[in-house]
């Protein structure tokens, strides 16, 4: 399996172009950067970024995604060349997502492999806590994660898996403050998770990386032949890809493991962010190149995988998981199973 290879426009006032087989990079009429189109799967530009209808022609012709988010990464659009994929496999999808006992089933699933990957995130804060009383508060965190997890089976419903899905996400976010360094706090401190627009530099950080993730796990759905757009555990609505943020949830943690490394290794500080109008905070041009470098870079990351029983790049699990997730759909007996880091 190839790495998923997407190309992140991060630069403002750059212009993509088509040359031959080629897409150009340029930034004030002077080419930056040149890559064969062949070496892509995605194309994903942040902010204001200018591209010739040649070249979107071109990538939609080529299967390959080209998706526009604003300087926060917030979705703005996505432009696809016509469907693809295995017509029975989508049709297997739409009919396990009208059935409300699968779709509450996965819900679950879903969910419960989101706590359990959260869960250890704090886990490993407390063994790493420099004083006793934060350890005690995250093992205390942990406890209420391990609480919420014993509660998701006796969901009778898929309001009430949302229900615990939002008060676990409300207790792991408030233990992320004592994972950061003491030194940096005061910079990143959070109050909660908020978004758009995020109002810290930790949120903005997140939602930063949630949307690469995002983009990596519509891809690697597409990919399979799934439909992006009819999940289970989020609401269908136009426009939102509901299946595509039902896979990220497994994944979130990733994001912030990530966002927990690159502050406490202090490559982010306070003066890698903007406060716009409004209040909302945003990732500087430099600061937004740094952290695609280590996403890109922490994708490389062997990982093992624990069905597969073998290591893969980080980068390659949304492509496996897609793909046992189809599994999951088309045969009973082959239940999905979310990817848990071990």
């Amino acid at each position: 399996m190839q790495l998923l290879n997407t190309l992140y426009i991060t630069t403002p006032d750059t212009y993509l172009r088509l040359d031959n087989d080629t897409l150009r990079v340029e930034v004030e009429r002077e080419t930056r950067l040149r890559v064969p189109l062949h070496h892509l799967t995605a194309v994903v530009c942040f902010g204001h970024v200018g591209l010739s209808a040649p070249l979107m022609h071109r990538l939609a012709e080529s299967g390959l995604a080209l998706v526009l988010l604003d300087d926060n990464g917030r979705f703005k659009a996505r432009l696809e060349g016509a469907i693809s994929g295995n017509v029975l496999l989508r049709q297997a999808q739409f009919q396990q997502a009208a059935n409300s006992a699968f779709a509450l089933d996965m819900a679950r699933t879903f969910v419960a492999g989101k706590i359990k990957n959260t869960r250890q995130v704090l886990q490993r804060g407390a063994r790493e806590a420099k004083t006793e009383d934060e350890s005690k508060a995250l093992a205390r965190l942990a406890d209420n994660l391990a609480a919420s997890l014993r509660a998701l089976p006796e969901a009778a419903s898929l309001d009430i898996v949302r229900g615990i899905e939002g008060e676990a996400a409300r207790q792991y976010f408030s233990g992320l403050n004592l994972l950061v360094r003491l030194e940096q706090r005061q910079t990143f401190c959070m109050d909660g998770r908020t978004r758009r627009p995020p109002r810290d530099c930790f949120n903005a950080m997140l939602s930063f990386l949630y949307a690469m993730w995002m983009n990596d796990c519509r891809s690697a759905l597409e990919a399979s032949g799934l439909d992006p757009q009819v999940g289970f555990l989020h609401a269908l609505r136009p426009g939102r890809a509901a299946l595509a943020l039902d896979f990220m949830e497994e994944f979130r943690p990733w994001a912030d493991r990530l966002a927990l490394t690159l502050i406490n290794r202090g490559q982010l500080g306070a003066k890698d962010f903007a406060i716009r109008e409004g209040g909302g905070v945003s990732l500087l041009p430099d600061a937004r190149k740094a952290v695609v470098v280590a996403y890109q870079e922490r994708k490389r990351d062997e990982i093992n995988h624990p069905l597969l029983a073998q290591s893969v790049p980080l980068g390659l699990v949304p492509l496996v998981q897609a793909r046992l997730l189809a599994r999951a759909l088309r045969e009973e007996a082959a239940p999905y199973v979310p990817f848990v880091a071990r």
